[in-house]
């Protein structure tokens, strides 16, 4: 047997920090030698000089996709978990709301306000936190009169289901200030890519948080598997040349002045839920999604619109948004497409189970209190809607005394909000047959049977192909 063939084929590699172990499978890539040879390599060679050479300096920019690395964002808003995890290549976990009551956390301030601003805010919030709370109480009794337990489910099972029910009700009245906690796993390149992003948020928190997480990634880690393991700061070179990004809120300030100067009057129309469009004019799709993000029309008005405007006129739209481009920036996230275009207007809580999806490009017009509230069926069902609505209702009186974007973070989950979601046929089947299943929510399995509905409207044949699970097939001890 030749020597080579008596080696093994897979190799494991231990616990190695991001840098060292991107700059060796980067030279592993470029030399015939093994892993082992590598690596060893590596050890005799500083990491962070051949990351400033070719990484930011030539811009080999797949070697920081060789080295991952885990962080945990603790107490912050879930308007920051948001933002924290509106990436594409990203892989992590936030807290959930109906596993635990989110209600014994407090607040989470925005540093923006002034003192007597950030007392209205906080009077507000705990207002919501104590209807949150009562909320919950009520519709565990109301569910436990409905569903009495089965004689072969364990009772500890039978009360933890129906609090997770109960916190599915109850959640419409969290807020975007509620504190959570997101841990993720992302590449090198990802990382830097978000911090960039969070640095030039409109929130403060959200700008703070990315200068923390730079910060971060030069000390040594906190948490380590074994008190004995040798520790080193998990990205010190990234965090040298992380600056805030402006060009996305560059390019979006044109796009709306250019919509603001252009477009007609809005329809006077009804919001779907979900509608679902096919777009035939690439450049028409790109000038609709671009408008979407900084006005609150449909992405079915907008395109309609510039299918039927000139070339011309839809290329000013798309010079609008790349004027401000250098040769670093990538392309805005508008600019990707995806066959067929799902137009979704759900409460926020919705939209923090549909964020997770990955398999496509999402949009989401920017949060505001003008979108009205979406209650849950069950809260009628219980006569507690009256109680819900009164909550909601001063919630938004509170808002109205507060500057925005501070004010976004007393949105309630019931408040809806407009995001696009842009895939293939099998991100369309997989979702709708996925969150329509009896164990999710009711409100996104609402949307993601009106997926297929929607895809049965606009492709009979494909739309026949999802097999998803009509809203009214329950089982609410499932979960």
């Amino acid at each position: 047997m030749p020597e080579s063939d008596a080696l093994p084929h897979v190799i494991t590699l231990g616990p190695i920090a991001p840098e060292p172990l991107a700059y060796a499978l980067a030279r592993y890539s470029r030399s015939p030698d093994s892993i082992r040879d590598s690596l060893a390599w590596v050890r005799a060679h500083d990491s962070s000089k051949f990351l400033d050479s070719f990484y930011f300096q030539y811009g080999h920019a797949s070697i920081a996709d060789l080295g991952h690395l885990a962080l945990c964002f603790e107490g912050i808003s879930e308007i920051a978990a948001i933002e924290i995890e509106d990436e594409p290549l990203w892989d992590g976990q936030a807290r959930s709301s109906r596993y635990q009551d989110f209600s014994k956390a407090g607040l989470v301030t925005p540093p923006e306000l002034t003192d007597g601003e950030a007392g209205v805010y906080r009077a507000a919030g705990a207002n919501l936190l104590a209807a949150y709370r009562g909320m919950h109480a009520k519709c565990v009794e109301a569910l436990k009169s409905r569903l009495p337990r089965p004689g072969a489910m364990k009772p500890e099972a039978y009360e933890r289901n129906i609090a997770a029910r109960a916190f599915d009700i109850a959640r419409y009245l969290l807020i975007l200030g509620a504190p959570t906690g997101v841990g993720q796993v992302t590449s090198i390149r990802t990382l830097e890519r978000q911090i960039r992003r969070m640095k030039a948020s409109e929130y403060a928190e959200i700008r703070a948080l990315g200068e923390e997480t730079a910060a971060a990634c030069t000390r040594l880690p906190e948490c380590l598997w074994r008190e004995e393991e040798p520790a080193a700061p998990v990205a010190p070179t990234l965090a040298k040349y992380v600056s805030a990004d402006p060009y996305p809120g560059i390019a979006r300030q044109e796009v709306a002045q250019w919509a603001a100067e252009n477009l007609p009057p809005k329809r006077t129309e009804e919001a779907a839920r979900v509608e679902l469009t096919r777009p035939e004019e690439p450049a028409a799709d790109i000038a609709a999604t671009l408008l979407y993000s900084v006005t609150d029309r449909s992405y079915r008005e907008l395109y309609s619109l510039a299918a039927g405007w000139s070339s011309a006129m839809r290329m000013e739209v798309l010079d609008a948004a790349l004027k401000s481009r250098s040769r670093h920036d990538d392309l805005l996230r508008e600019f990707r497409g995806g066959p067929y275009v799902y137009d979704f207007f759900l409460d926020i809580g919705a939209y923090r189970d549909l964020h997770r999806h990955r398999r496509c490009t999402q949009v989401r017009q920017r949060f505001s209190w003008g979108n009205g509230f979406e209650l849950p069926q069950p809260a009628a069902e219980f006569s507690l809607a009256v109680e819900m609505s009164a909550a909601l209702e001063a919630a938004r009186s509170a808002a109205a005394q507060l500057p925005s974007p501070a004010s976004h973070y007393l949105l309630p989950f019931a408040s809806r909000c407009r995001f696009l979601m842009k895939m293939d046929f099998a991100e369309a089947e997989y979702i709708s047959r996925l969150r329509s299943g009896v164990k999710g929510h009711f409100s996104y399995r609402d949307a993601a049977w009106r997926m297929k509905t929607e895809m049965e409207r606009l492709e009979p044949d494909l739309g026949r192909l999802i097999e998803a699970t009509p809203p009214e097939v329950e089982d609410p001890l499932i979960r």
